[in-house]
C-alpha cells in the first residue's frame, strides 16, 4: 500500500485551486479500492463541494470498504457545506488517509475522531508539509489571526530597487513580471503604501492570460488595500478604477475626501489612532477571510513589515544591473550597528528566470 504516491495525487488535484480557491484551503482527494484510483475530485470554489464529496460523486463505483486520501482533514461541522465526515462514513469507507489536521477549530481532529469512532481507519500526517504549503495562507489565519505575508521586489545586483528620482520601470525583465503576475493571481490580496501609488500609480492588477494558468475562466482579481494614513490618494488613481475592489486604511476623519473616495466604489476604513498599526490592519484582513497577501510597496512599508516581524516569506527578483549608491534600497531599518542585529534570512528557493535571479527566502525567526 503506498499511501505517499496516492497522496501525491491528492496534492496535484488540490493544486488545481492554487489560482481560484483562496477563502477555503486547497484540497485534493483520490479514492482507491484494490490497489487502484477508482475516482479523483478537488476542491473547485467557495460553496462547491469540498474534494471528498466532488471525489464521492465523481466515482462510477461503490466506494464501499475504499482507501480515501485527501489533503485536509475532513470537515466535521455545517459549514457553507455539510459535514464530509458523514457522507464518508455513509459510502461505506473503510480506510481514510489525510495529510494534515485542519487547523479550523470547528474541526481539529474532530473529524479524524468521527471516522473513528464510526469505524474507520484513519492516519493523518502523510506529505504534511506540501499540503501546508499550498495552505500556508489559510493555516496562518486560523493558527494566529493574519494573514501569510509575502514581500515581493524587484532589485539590481546592489540591492537598488529604484533609481534615485523613484524610476523603478523596469528593473527585472519581461518572463520576471510574468512570474509576479502567478503571484498576484494566487494571493487574496496586495497592499501597498501610498508612497507606491503616488511615486508609479500603479494598477495592481492580474493581467495574464487564463490558458497561462491553466483555467477555464479569467483569473479573479486580488482586493487591494492601500495604507494611506493621511488619506493622500488622488482620486484618478488607477488603482481605483481597475476590475476587482480597493480598500484603503487611513487615519484621516476628512469627511469630504472620504466621501468622494467611497462615491468610487472604494471602502475606506478609518483606524482610531495617529498612525497605522500593521498588525490591526493584517487582523481586519484576517476576519475578511484573507489568507494570502502580497506586498509591492516601497523601502519604508517593507522595512516597517520586516521589523515587526510580520513578513513571513519575501520573493526577489535580482536582475543582472547594477545602479549604484544613490539608488533606493530594499527596505528602510533603523540603524544597524551590530552583526548580531541583522536580520537573518533562511533561503528556501533559487531558480532563474529569463535574465534574473529568483530568490525565495524566509526570516529566520519565522
Amino acid at each position: 500500500m503506498n499511501d505517499h504516491a496516492f497522496m501525491a495525487e491528492a496534492v496535484r488535484l488540490a493544486k488545481k485551486g492554487l489560482y481560484v480557491v483562496r477563502v477555503n484551503p486547497r484540497v485534493g482527494c483520490v479514492i482507491v479500492k484494490d490497489g487502484r484510483i477508482i475516482s479523483r475530485g478537488h476542491h473547485a470554489s467557495l460553496g462547491q463541494n469540498h474534494a471528498e464529496i466532488d471525489a464521492l460523486e465523481n466515482t462510477t463505483e461503490n466506494a464501499e470498504n475504499s482507501t480515501v486520501y485527501v489533503t485536509l482533514e475532513p470537515c466535521s461541522h455545517e459549514g457553507r457545506t455539510p459535514p464530509c465526515v458523514k457522507s464518508l462514513v455513509d459510502a461505506g469507507v473503510m480506510r481514510v488517509v489525510a495529510a494534515v489536521q485542519d487547523p479550523n477549530p470547528q474541526v481539529n481532529g474532530r473529524g479524524l475522531a468521527y471516522l473513528s469512532q464510526h469505524g474507520v481507519q484513519v492516519r493523518c500526517d502523510v506529505l504534511k508539509e506540501e499540503a501546508m504549503e499550498l495552505n500556508k495562507g489559510f493555516f496562518l489565519r486560523m493558527q494566529k489571526g493574519r494573514p501569510h505575508v509575502t514581500v515581493k521586489a524587484a532589485v539590481s545586483l546592489d540591492g537598488k530597487t529604484a533609481l534615485a528620482n523613484g524610476i523603478s520601470k523596469w528593473i527585472s525583465g519581461e518572463p520576471a513580471r510574468l512570474d509576479v503576475q502567478k503571484l498576484r493571481a494566487r494571493s487574496c490580496a496586495i497592499m501597498s503604501g501610498i508612497g507606491t501609488v503616488l511615486a508609479d500609480d500603479p494598477m495592481f492588477t492580474v493581467r495574464i492570460a487564463k490558458e497561462q494558468l491553466d483555467l477555464e475562466s479569467e483569473p479573479q482579481q486580488p482586493l487591494r488595500v492601500i495604507l494611506d494614513t493621511n488619506l493622500m490618494m488622488p482620486e484618478a488613481a488607477k488603482v481605483l478604477h481597475g476590475p476587482g475592489k480597493t480598500v484603503i486604511y487611513t487615519c484621516s476623519t476628512n469627511p469630504q475626501k472620504i466621501e468622494r473616495l467611497r462615491s468610487k466604489n472604494v471602502e475606506i476604513t478609518v483606524m482610531e489612532q495617529d498612525s497605522l498599526d500593521l498588525a490591526e490592519v493584517l487582523h481586519d484582513l484576517a476576519a475578511r477571510e484573507i489568507n494570502e497577501v502580497l506586498v509591492e510597496a516601497g523601502s519604508r512599508l517593507t522595512g516597517s513589515l520586516l521589523g515587526q516581524g510580520l513578513v513571513d516569506e519575501m520573493v526577489v527578483y535580482m536582475a543582472p544591473h547594477i545602479i549604484g549608491e544613490s539608488g533606493h534600497g530594499l527596505a528602510r531599518l533603523p540603524l544597524i550597528t551590530d552583526m548580531r542585529n541583522r536580520l537573518a534570512m533562511q533561503i528556501e528557493d533559487i531558480s532563474v528566470i529569463g535574465e534574473d535571479i529568483k530568490l525565495r527566502f524566509r526570516p529566520s525567526s519565522t
